[in-house]
């Protein structure tokens, strides 16, 4: 990625062995078979969403810009792939010289998504496309994830402020993408700082409790964090006495101080004791965080509670139970010959156990009410309705091998918002349910 285009720091590595073997065997296989270059379609799409989810959120399209953007075989990749016996010396030719040349269509990275939405669609030559099936899913799968499990939280939050705090609970690669999605999904900030680098995300940290048992007194440890950071720091105040430490901590800071952290109890009872104990203290201003194994359940359950942001780490990282989408990526269509100008043939995997797939170039659009609130994901093949043209969901991600539609994160952050905005208002209900709205196919 030339990140200079958005003023990052860091360049994406190569993504050329970010895959499975058998993307290598079947290039191998349909090189020596002569259908290697024969013009196909595949498409990402889920087949359910996750137990009890209204919706998905589409996050890590850039991330897969990205990632196509940067498949390439240089003499060390294609070193390991000759010294492993991976595939043959024709397919290390045909390797060498490898740049996506085809095209990606694909819902905008915010959108939200329903069962059979073509969420992403690459086309090109077989060869070239089934080649980033993995990377694709891997992205995709993760982000989305992340970022539906953020939404639900965002939701639950009701305006208040949201930190991304998961970064010691996963590898340490995913937490920089952990943070980037729940940065689309509604999140403010991260504790991570790889993602604030790298995706320019706003940044937040304050202490730990091994800052206060290093002093020999909690007065001692709020006095030097004071004196380094300010009054307008945020100070943890749950180690010994939380009652005892709010004192403390407003006589040190005065009432300008930023905030007090609370990261264990009874959330709700302490949280109210703390705000009025504050208030009381003429701190009026003072803003109360609360962390400690929270999930969108635990939000909402403190939304009668004076709390002002929430951090959450485990539960957003993990996807709050539901670490995938199970996303697949599918050849609907495909050329008869290699002949540029064949037609495409809609093709499809037939199988029992609920892993039909529907073959053809799939085009999206949300059909909406009288009141402008989505109904409907309508998903076709062939022409699109005259009711629904300027209503399609897919937009050009890459032409000709050129990403055109490269943005800034902020960007996909409000489309969320005002993709959510547009669901009906049970979309946003905790309690376990269908998708919010039916898919249909015509």
């Amino acid at each position: 990625m030339n990140t200079a285009d958005l003023g990052l720091p860091v360049d994406v590595p190569s993504t050329a062995l970010f895959t499975d073997q058998y993307e290598f065997t079947m290039l191998q296989a349909a090189l020596k078979a002569g259908t290697a270059d024969r013009r196909s379609v595949f498409e990402v799409f889920t087949r359910r969403l996750p137990e009890g989810r209204r919706y998905g959120v589409v996050a890590g399209t850039g991330r897969v810009l990205d990632a196509v953007e940067n498949f390439r075989f240089d003499a060390g990749v294609l070193g390991f792939l000759r010294e492993q016996h991976i595939v043959d010396e024709p397919t290390l030719q045909w390797l060498s010289g490898y740049r996506f040349s085809g095209d990606i269509w694909g819902y905008p990275e915010g959108e939200v998504y329903f069962p059979g939405s073509p969420i992403i669609r690459v086309e090109g030559t077989f060869a070239e496309c089934v080649l980033l099936e993995t990377v694709i899913l891997s992205i995709l799968n993760h982000d989305s994830a992340i970022a539906a499990a953020a939404s639900r939280m965002s939701a639950a939050a009701g305006g208040r402020r949201l930190i991304e705090m998961g970064a010691r609970r996963t590898h340490e690669l995913s937490a920089v993408a952990a943070a980037r999605a729940a940065y689309v999904g509604g999140f403010d900030s991260t504790s991570d700082l790889a993602a604030g680098f790298r995706y320019a995300i706003p940044t937040v940290g304050t202490s730990a409790h091994a800052f206060t048992l290093l002093h020999d007194s909690e007065r001692g440890a709020f006095q030097a964090q004071v004196d380094s950071l300010g009054r307008g720091t945020t100070l943890l105040v749950d180690t010994y006495d939380v009652a005892e430490a709010v004192r403390t901590a407003v006589d040190i800071a005065g009432p300008e101080l930023g905030a007090v952290r609370i990261d264990s109890g009874d959330l709700l009872l302490v949280a109210h004791r703390v705000r009025q104990q504050l208030d009381e203290l003429g701190a009026v201003d003072t803003k109360i965080v609360v962390t400690s194994d929270l999930d969108e359940y635990a939000i909402a359950s403190l939304a009668a509670a004076p709390v002002d942001a929430y951090g959450v780490g485990t539960q957003l990282v993990t996807g709050s139970g539901h670490p995938t989408c199970s996303m697949v990526y599918k050849l609907v269509a495909r050329a008869r010959s290699t002949d540029p100008g064949a037609p495409l043939e809609p093709v499809a995997k037939k199988s029992l156990g609920g892993k039909m797939s529907v073959g053809g170039r799939k085009w999206a659009a949300r059909r909406l009410d009288a009141e402008g609130i989505a109904e409907a994901e309508v998903v076709g093949v062939g022409e699109v309705p005259a009711e629904l043209a300027d209503r399609q969901l897919l937009v050009e991600l890459v032409k000709g091998g050129d990403v055109v539609a490269r943005e800034p994160l902020d960007a996909a952050r409000a489309r969320h918002t005002a993709a959510r905005e547009g669901l009906p208002m049970s979309a946003i209900q905790l309690s376990r349910g269908e998708a919010v709205i039916p898919t249909e196919y015509v």
